[in-house]
């Protein structure tokens, strides 16, 4: 009897903090574009070049990885990314995750 009244408190507690950790996760807020953009523009020009991209710390995690995101984000194919790009990456990113949360998947970005 003991043991079943432990073993019920051990899933009791694990399921509340998993619940509750699942709950921060939820409520953390979504970076600024802006000012994630402005961190990555190094010379502040106002536009964000490939290697800007690649020597910031998310790129510098894969940076084969970046230069291909880099691209995807360059809609106009100009060789840079303007504010106005690195935020419709970022509503597509935001959709994207949104749809694999709803599916039960995960992002691969």
């Amino acid at each position: 009897m003991k043991r079943t009244f432990l073993a019920l408190v051990v899933v009791a507690t694990s399921a509340l903090l998993l619940t509750a950790r699942a709950e921060e996760g939820a409520d953390k807020p979504k970076a600024d574009p802006a000012t994630a953009f402005a961190k990555i523009d190094a010379n502040s020009d106002g536009s964000m070049t490939k290697e800007e991209f690649v020597a910031s710390p998310r790129g510098q995690k894969d940076p084969e990885k970046a230069a291909k995101k880099f691209t995807k984000m360059d809609a106009d194919a100009n060789g840079s990314v303007s504010l106005d790009e690195f935020k419709a990456s970022a509503v597509k990113k935001d959709k994207k995750d949104d749809k694999a949360a709803n599916d039960g998947g995960g992002s691969d970005e």
